[in-house]
């Protein structure tokens, strides 16, 4: 893939709120070495990216390939691609417009590429994912939010401003729909992210009498391992949560394919650990609600990538590029 290069490594960033995780990565994949800081300590932007180049320095220089580093790949919450930028990330303490790659550029006098976190989850799954070797997928992330990294005929689908692809933000229920952290109501992302899981049991839990175990709780408290758990030791209610997440999740990505036409959505992210509780009523929706054309031809898969390295290994293969 990159043998030829004479640089055998790239570093990949995954900037999230609270830790920010960096790894060195060989042309196959292969994390040599991981690090991290944590990203709400630094609020001043400087400081932070002080930080980052001391950390991320002695581990090169511990690993010893300070000099043979080809690039630097940055997957953050609202990275622009075109612009090195990250602009107004609500998740992180800058405010703002951040030149980040220009600083990290400076600071390392090596490539430096961002983009968004999905988006790197979705370059990372086509590199070394369920996604090698195919030209059109979408890649979900359901995590504290709904992100998304839309691939077709191979590339990456960025915008005329670098901002393409919020499928999170594509509004499923109009009208009274819950209140989204974007300030919208109705976003896919209020009710299909593990938060999203959290408020449904909540609201269920309001509003009806059934017998659950999520009763033992305090309410507030409830997250969406909870409800899994549950869930899987056979409470209805729970179950049932599931049934109505993954419903509303089939419905939009029934919409989805008929945007792009993809062959596959891979799903990522601690919500897609659930298994079957939510693969089923996904794909279930989903066929439902597909145009005639594309039944039985879009697959739903897991990612390949384990969560602890997908960020970094999406971000990495931005490395390549950064040449």
């Amino acid at each position: 893939m990159h043998t030829t290069m004479s640089k055998p490594y790239v570093v990949g960033i995954d900037i999230g709120g609270t830790n920010t995780v960096f790894g060195i990565v060989d042309a196959r994949g292969s994390i040599l070495a991981t690090g991290s800081i944590k990203t709400q300590k630094y609020t001043e932007i400087n400081d932070y990216v002080n930080a980052l180049y001391e950390e991320l320095s002695r581990l090169l220089a511990q690993e010893n390939v300070t000099d043979q580093i080809a690039g630097i790949g940055i997957g953050a919450p609202n990275g622009n691609y075109f612009t090195g930028n990250i602009e107004f990330a609500p998740n992180l303490p800058w405010k703002g417009v951040i030149p980040l790659a220009q600083m990290m550029r400076e600071r390392f006098n090596i490539p430096v590429t961002i983009t968004n976190d999905a988006n790197a989850a979705a370059i990372g799954e086509m590199t070394y994912g369920a996604a090698r070797g195919v030209k059109d997928f979408i890649m979900i992330t359901l995590g504290t939010g709904v992100g998304s990294g839309i691939v077709i005929n191979g590339q990456m689908v960025y915008g005329h401003d670098g901002f393409a692809g919020e499928l999170g933000h594509v509004i499923v229920r109009r009208g009274n729909g819950r209140l989204c952290g974007c300030g919208r109501t109705g976003c896919l992302e209020a009710y299909a992210s593990a938060t999203g899981v959290a408020r449904t049991a909540r609201e269920f839990l309001e509003i009806r009498n059934d017998e659950s175990s999520l009763r033992q709780l305090p309410i507030q408290d409830i997250t969406s391992k909870d409800v899994y758990d549950a869930a899987v030791s056979g409470d209805k209610l729970s179950q049932e949560i599931f049934e109505y997440t993954g419903k509303i999740l089939g419905e939009a990505f029934a919409d989805f394919v008929a945007f792009s036409s993809p062959r596959m959505i891979v799903l990522f992210g601690g919500l897609a650990k659930s298994g079957e509780l939510i693969m089923r009523p996904i794909r279930e929706a989903m066929e439902r609600n597909l145009l005639p054309i594309y039944k039985g031809k879009v697959k739903i898969v897991l990612s390949e990538l384990k969560e602890s390295d997908a960020a970094v290994l999406g971000a990495s293969a931005l490395g390549w590029e950064a040449n």
